[in-house]
């Protein structure tokens, strides 16, 4: 004991003691306000990549696949589409895909990792409607020089087999290409390519 009685060890016990307390109790108040600013699950859904099974996709079709709340085509394009497709530069506005609306492995004139599938956001990049899939050739509402793609029925944008805007129509850019990457020949993974560049 001091001089004036205080005990100087019982004082240093309770001091650590009354530390330790208020630390443990500022950590359990903090926490719930630390998880709150935590995206709910609803966002974190939104946000992540989702897969694609396309093992029954036939040539010709068209899947859709829900991403970030926005539809993404997955088309599966036949021979002659892919044979048609550098018979269209011409007629289009951004044939070699300058304008940046694809990953830059997708930078080709299939616009797709692989070249039979395309893989695109559905929403006309002119004021966010969703155009058509229209694979059908020389239909005559599109005319004898129509080989298939997609007609925006909102303003009359058209973009080819290859999500490539036609010059004259009100979109201005290409579709976009999400990035995305193939977990296995049957299945892609939109909204995540692995890193790749």
């Amino acid at each position: 004991m001091s001089a004036d009685g205080v005990d100087l060890k019982k004082r240093r016990m309770l001091v650590a003691a009354t530390s330790v307390v208020g630390a443990v109790g500022a950590v359990y108040v903090a926490v719930p306000f630390v998880v709150s600013m935590e995206p709910s699950a609803k966002a974190k859904a939104l946000g992540a990549p989702a897969e694609a099974d396309i093992s029954k996709l036939e040539p010709g079709q068209l899947m859709r696949v829900k991403w970030r709340g926005k539809p993404v085509w997955i088309v599966y394009r036949t021979k002659q589409n892919l044979a048609d497709l550098p018979s269209l530069d011409d007629k289009l506005r951004d044939p070699k895909s300058e304008v940046p609306q694809q990953p830059a492995y997708c930078k080709n004139e299939n616009r797709s990792i692989k070249p039979e599938y395309l893989v695109a956001v559905g929403i006309c990049t002119h004021l966010g409607c969703s155009p058509t899939y229209r694979p059908d050739v020389a239909p005559a509402d599109l005319g004898p020089d129509w080989k298939g793609g997609f007609f925006c029925p909102c303003h009359g944008s058209r973009f080819d087999l290859a999500a490539r805007v036609f010059k004259g129509v009100p979109a201005p850019t290409n579709l976009v290409v999400p990035p995305h990457q193939y977990l296995s020949d049957t299945t892609i993974l939109i909204g995540d390519d692995g890193g790749a560049a």
